[in-house]
């Protein structure tokens, strides 16, 4: 029964993308607790993504707010796929009718320069590893209705992954100072959201280890040329048709995207 519900839980989320119509939680076929289940949805749809032709270009970062973890009972974070046709180019727009529930938050990304494959990876791998930094916006969504989701329901569907932009100025490290850089975005030129670098468990390389440690023990190491959002700096912001927004981050500069009918 246990496989039969990770089946049908998988494409419960699966149909619900496909036709742009919101499901009920798929908690009710898996539990609350078992992120293993959660995570072997995910890798479901994942493996059938790919077999349809989707290209993985990195990965995401979710639930690095430690009151964020505290309202879903979990101590840790969580992580779901990036896929190349979900960009959307800094300053460009996108359809609110391609979207899901639609919220913004704003996030620093890196990009690697090497492969982090080896066990029990420290803050200086993952450093050694950075190639650069990009301020980002990710645009996340729930196909859960009415974003009633629990721990296992937003690792099973992507962790609630939808779109992302991001700058174009990239930054080595030696010249950010990733935990005190601040961090403002606007919606419509009005501040809706703001937070540092050290909003993001700390600081965003703390992110970045436990991804790394994570995706090795699963047999999935992160690889050079992989994006990698780390978790939002501030409280993420729904979204609208019409809706403009920019974030800027100290020393990143700023990303924009703007959402049309």
């Amino acid at each position: 029964m246990s496989k039969r519900n990770i089946e049908s839980a998988a494409k419960r989320l699966r149909e619900a993308a496909q036709k742009g119509v919101t499901c009920d939680p798929i908690r009710n076929l898996i539990g609350e607790t078992d992120l293993d289940k959660a995570y072997a949805i995910q890798e479901i749809n994942t493996a059938l993504r790919i077999a349809n032709g989707g290209r993985i270009v990195g990965s995401k970062i979710g639930l690095t707010s430690p009151a964020v973890q505290q309202q879903l009972g979990v101590n840790q974070p969580d992580f779901g796929m990036l896929w190349a046709d979900t960009e959307v180019w800094n300053n460009g727009e996108i359809s609110v009718k391609e979207l899901m529930q639609p919220k913004a938050e704003a996030e620093i990304a890196f990009v690697l320069g090497k492969d982090l494959t080896s066990k029990s990876i420290t803050s200086v791998d993952v450093i050694s590893a950075i190639a650069y930094a990009l301020a980002s916006i990710e645009i996340v969504g729930s196909r859960i209705d009415g974003w009633n989701i629990g721990i296992t329901d937003t690792i099973a569907d992507n962790a609630s992954a939808s779109h992302f932009v991001v700058g174009h100025k990239p930054v080595r490290l030696e010249h950010l100072d990733l935990i005190n850089c601040g961090m403002t975005m606007y919606k419509n030129g009005e501040k809706v959201s703001e937070g540092r670098g050290g909003d993001c468990l700390g600081s965003p390389i703390n992110a970045m280890v436990w991804l790394a440690n994570t995706m090795a023990e699963l047999g999935k190491p992160m690889r050079a040329g992989d994006l990698i959002l780390t978790g939002a700096l501030g409280p993420m912001v729904s979204v609208e048709a019409g809706d403009s927004f920019k974030a800027e981050i100290e020393g990143l500069g700023d990303v924009l995207v703007n959402f049309t009918e």
